[in-house]
């Protein structure tokens, strides 16, 4: 048993860590609800994008959300484990910080190391889909939301389009068009006249920027987050080592 004198200088050392340790916790808390917030964000802006990989929606966002959530209820249990100061608890919880900062770290320098594969991809799937486009499928719909969105038109540029199978029958799609009103089948049938009614900027330049400078940010705060969790994980081993040590019980 520790002296009660050593006991009078201790309690003050972890009086302080369990405050910076739920200080911390609520902070993480905060993190996860940011990552849910960027799964929900990315889920509504960027799924357009994403689809235009497979026919399917992609899992990505309901990652970010999935653990979003996830990191709100073991914000909650760390805040819990100081308040009663149980060293298993605490162990439990720097192990979890640990496991989450390894996660984030390889899943961003995967995505740093891999920027380039994924542009080129986008670059295959994207011209596909402006060759197999047929106005009704869901990589179809992806092209329309993102010539709308973007302001743009083709993969280069509208004279893209008179390659596809579509553009035989139908012209270039109404998404190309600056004013729907002014875009007659007649019109998009004709390319020298829709140069003068359609986009005339490309999708791919813009769209590759968009989703740079999109990425970009999610990337700084998944980093931002990652390294985050070691003052965590550093808090939580000194707390529950304090507490070991001098038998100390938090009332």
């Amino acid at each position: 048993m520790p002296s009660p004198s050593r006991r009078l200088q201790t309690k003050p050392v972890i009086t302080c860590l369990k405050t910076f340790l739920i200080s911390y916790s609520l902070i993480f808390w905060f993190t996860g609800v940011i990552l849910l917030a960027v799964g929900v964000w990315g889920k509504v802006n960027l799924e357009a994008y994403f689809s235009l990989a497979t026919e399917k929606s992609t899992n990505a966002p309901y990652v970010l959300i999935g653990t979003g959530a996830i990191i709100i209820i073991f914000g909650l249990f760390g805040c819990f484990a100081t308040c009663r100061g149980s060293p298993w608890m605490l162990k439990m919880y720097a192990a979890f910080l640990t496991l989450v900062f390894l996660a984030e770290l390889v899943a961003g320098i995967s995505g740093f190391l891999f920027r380039h594969e994924i542009k080129a991809i986008l670059a295959d799937t994207y011209q596909d889909a402006i060759n197999t486009y047929n106005g009704t499928s869901p990589r179809s719909q992806a092209v329309d939301t993102i010539q709308r969105t973007l302001k743009c038109c083709g993969m280069r540029n509208y004279t893209d389009w008179p390659d596809t199978d579509y553009f035989k029958e139908n012209g270039i799609p109404v998404s190309c068009c600056k004013e729907s009103s002014n875009c007659t089948a007649e019109v998009l049938k004709d390319l020298n006249r829709a140069a003068q009614e359609v986009y005339s900027v490309g999708c791919f330049a813009m769209m590759t920027s968009v989703m740079e400078s999109n990425l970009g940010i999610i990337a700084g705060i998944s980093f931002g987050i990652a390294f985050y969790q070691l003052i965590g994980v550093f808090l939580a081993c000194c707390l529950a080592r304090y507490i070991t040590n001098n038998q100390y019980e938090m009332v």
